[in-house]
């Protein structure tokens, strides 16, 4: 059991820890629940760490993943399971490649080519930490909606206050989510796991994954006044890719350094940038979403 200075981590953690290790039903196929956050459909970071688990598991454990790229196609229903098929594409001297296509109700809803790398030395560089507050300086992103959640529907508040896997920490001015004022498309948001995790690499892996799905495509909204709570707004996910750099740990803070260089075609571009709190660039992230306004 998942536990922090001798007390049970947060159920919600220990869940999706348990959701991320899957059922193996056969060779290549793997089977997975799901979380309900509430809000209906499966959470796009779910669908990323079980993906990602499914490959691994097909993989040598002396190769890492170092990236995937993957496109959202359909939502998924929380209710029901979710079946991963990974392919072997290709298994060479130094990396392989896998394919994974996650299947529910006999239709694909989403797909994800990974690449596995063996440990090696080369030449090493990184672009600087920007300087940030402190995450312990700042509230947390509930604590935030806490403050207009009596102006949310009831079933919006609740999934709004939910309890999550993942503690969130934006670096940005507080602000009416219903009348945001426009600013740059930039932001930085401090994050960590609610518990203290195994030592599994691949695991950290995983969460990462999950998380890097939370509060990023929105970052393209930022320039235009407007919010996913703005009445109209339909914001979904299209494609998500992540890089791993070198090792990390979810459960101490990282922060996720995000800007939108485009929105174009009812479509926003977002990429980000992952530090520990040294200052180690570990990750990069890039999504492109739906971002449309039916007024």
């Amino acid at each position: 059991m998942l536990e922090n200075g001798g007390t049970t981590v947060s159920t919600v953690l220990a869940e999706l820890v348990k959701l991320l290790a899957l059922e193996k039903i056969e060779e290549n196929l793997f089977r997975g629940q799901s979380q309900d956050l509430g809000w209906g459909a499966v959470f796009g970071g779910q669908v990323l760490g079980q993906a990602l688990s499914a490959a691994v598991q097909t993989v040598a454990e002396e190769r890492q993943v170092h990236s995937f790229h993957a496109y959202f196609m359909r939502p998924g229903d929380v209710s029901r399971p979710i079946v991963y098929e990974v392919r072997r594409l290709r298994d060479g001297t130094s990396f392989s490649t896998r394919g994974v296509e996650a299947v529910q109700g006999g239709q694909a809803i989403f797909h994800l080519t990974a690449s596995f790398q063996k440990l090696e030395a080369g030449f090493e560089h990184q672009d600087p930490m920007p300087e940030a507050p402190a995450p312990d300086a700042l509230p947390t992103e509930q604590e935030r909606f806490a403050a207009y959640a009596s102006r949310l529907p009831k079933v919006l508040r609740e999934r709004a206050l939910t309890p999550r896997p993942f503690e969130l920490r934006p670096v940005e001015p507080r602000e009416d989510p219903f009348l945001p004022t426009p600013r740059p498309p930039r932001r930085m948001v401090w994050l960590r796991a609610v518990g203290a995790l195994p030592e599994d690499p691949a695991l950290h892996r995983y969460l990462l994954a999950y998380a890097s799905d939370h509060a990023f495509v929105t970052t393209a909204l930022l320039p235009h006044g407007v919010t996913w709570l703005t009445p109209g707004m339909q914001v979904a996910s299209l494609d998500h890719a992540l890089w791993f750099h070198q090792p990390f740990r979810v459960d101490e803070w990282l922060l996720h350094v995000i800007d939108s260089p485009k929105a174009h075609g009812a479509r926003g571009l977002v990429r980000g940038q992952v530090f520990t709190r040294d200052g180690r660039l570990v990750a990069s992230t890039a999504q492109e979403g739906l971002l449309r306004h039916r007024g």
